[in-house]
């Protein structure tokens, strides 16, 4: 049994963008990175049980890389999704809102490798740019 880490974040948004922003491509390639040296420069989302989503995340520099997968277990449009990951690891995000605002909460599985601090700050900070991203687009 895994530890569970939540994030959260209010989006100044309609739930309907949120779930746009959050779930298409062309956006998740503008937001979907901790740290403002690192970038996202492909996005797939294949948004249905059994569809695959895929994000390629790397430093700016070329030094590292990597990419972030998984497998969608139950879609629920503009309210909730669940996804596992290659590892078994799973994640939940929900999207709670009206025409204005919209609270995101991320639930995930944590890995062994880093500390859960560590992990919970960079889930957050992924999270806190796509508040930003969201309310100035």
């Amino acid at each position: 049994m895994s530890t569970k880490i939540t994030i959260t974040a209010i989006i100044n948004a309609g739930v309907k963008k949120a779930w746009d922003y959050y779930t298409n491509p062309a956006h998740i390639t503008k937001w979907n990175f901790a740290d403002p040296s690192w970038q996202c420069p492909s996005a797939s989302n294949d948004m249905r049980v059994g569809g695959k989503y895929s994000a390629r995340m790397e430093a700016k520099d070329g030094s590292f890389g990597f990419d972030f997968e998984a497998i969608y277990d139950e879609v629920v449009e503009e309210k909730t999704f669940t996804y596992t990951m290659p590892d078994g690891r799973q994640v939940t995000v929900v999207f709670d809102g009206n025409s204005s605002q919209t609270d995101v909460t991320v639930t995930f599985d944590a890995e062994e490798q880093n500390s859960l601090e560590m992990q919970q700050g960079g889930w957050q900070a992924i999270l806190n740019n796509f508040k930003k991203y969201t309310e100035t687009n």
